[in-house]
């Protein structure tokens, strides 16, 4: 490998905003992320929607009114 070309690899702390904390290697020293694998619905097995403006009603009647039409 040639010298001073690569970045520098720290032992990072990945800080989520549901309170979980994981260390792992990275070019960034400190992360702080919104979803994490502890509390992302996938993994979790709970569905958490959050709804600005009332997107999900406003697919939901799209999702009917298309629905009806096929049948």
């Amino acid at each position: 490998m040639k010298k001073d070309i690569h970045p520098k690899y720290y032992d990072a702390t990945i800080m989520c905003a549901c309170g979980a904390v994981f260390h792992t290697g990275s070019t960034v020293e400190e992360m702080h992320v919104e979803i994490c694998s502890s509390c992302h619905p996938f993994f979790t097995g709970k569905q958490k929607l959050v709804d600005t403006a009332g997107r999900v009603e406003k697919f939901q009647r799209r999702y009917k009114k298309a629905g009806k039409d096929k049948k």
